[in-house]
């Protein structure tokens, strides 16, 4: 059962001579509770893709539905409360509050809605990050490593029912790119998370159980 549906999608940026197509008609579906990864060069329109899906951005044209829901039927209040409870992301920047330890930036999102820590479930996810031992740490005392899985476990905590990541590992070297995508892949599999990756490295798509390929703004496999 796909948990995403992108139908006819196109969406365009600027004016006139400048005016550039970064989506022309993509449709794709996403598996509920698989890891799907979206790659292509740079200007490919992937991460344009992932703003749709994640409602950070509106299309031209188009429609997108998340776990039944039509996102151009919501206000801009309602996709707010929508990115805030149905989505976690996470970006090549870890957007860490650095006055904030890392327990605390973990539950950050869900003091925004109020909402009380389930503490089996952050423990589990804290262990599984290898988080433990780093709870009362400030961010800039972390390796990039550790950021980012701090990063992953902010995410997961509000238990999406989708799990966004533009790049998660494009400003590591190989070796913590692999650590760090292996844990992504590790954490979606153990909680039954959807996830959508977008990379431009080939050999870290193929971690995912499925790969879909965007060349100007077009899906091509």
């Amino acid at each position: 059962m796909d948990i995403v549906t992108v139908t006819n999608l196109t969406k365009t940026f600027g004016h006139g001579p400048r005016q550039v197509k970064a989506l022309d008609g993509i449709t794709l579906g996403v598996e509920k509770g698989k890891f799907t990864a979206i790659v292509g060069a740079s200007g490919s329109g992937k991460t344009t893709l992932l703003h749709c899906i994640g409602g950070l951005y509106r299309p031209d044209s188009g429609t997108v539905t998340v776990d039944g829901q039509d996102l151009a039927s919501l206000t801009e209040e309602q996709l707010t409360v929508y990115r805030r409870r149905k989505i976690g992301f996470v970006f090549q920047g870890n957007h860490l509050v650095p006055e904030l330890t890392v327990q605390e930036n973990i539950l950050f999102p869900l003091a925004l809605d109020d909402a009380r820590p389930d503490w089996d479930f952050f423990r589990e996810i804290t262990r599984l990050l290898g988080l433990t031992g780093k709870l009362d740490a400030l961010p800039h005392t972390l390796s990039g490593g550790a950021q980012q899985c701090t990063a992953i476990a902010r995410a997961l905590m509000t238990k999406p029912a989708l799990l966004l990541a533009d790049e998660p590992t494009g400003s590591f070297d190989a070796k913590t790119t692999q650590n760090v995508a292996g844990l992504l892949k590790l954490t979606a599999e153990t909680f039954h998370q959807t996830l959508i990756m977008i990379t431009h490295n080939e050999e870290l798509a193929q971690i995912a159980d499925r790969v879909t390929r965007l060349q100007d703004g077009r899906v091509v496999a």
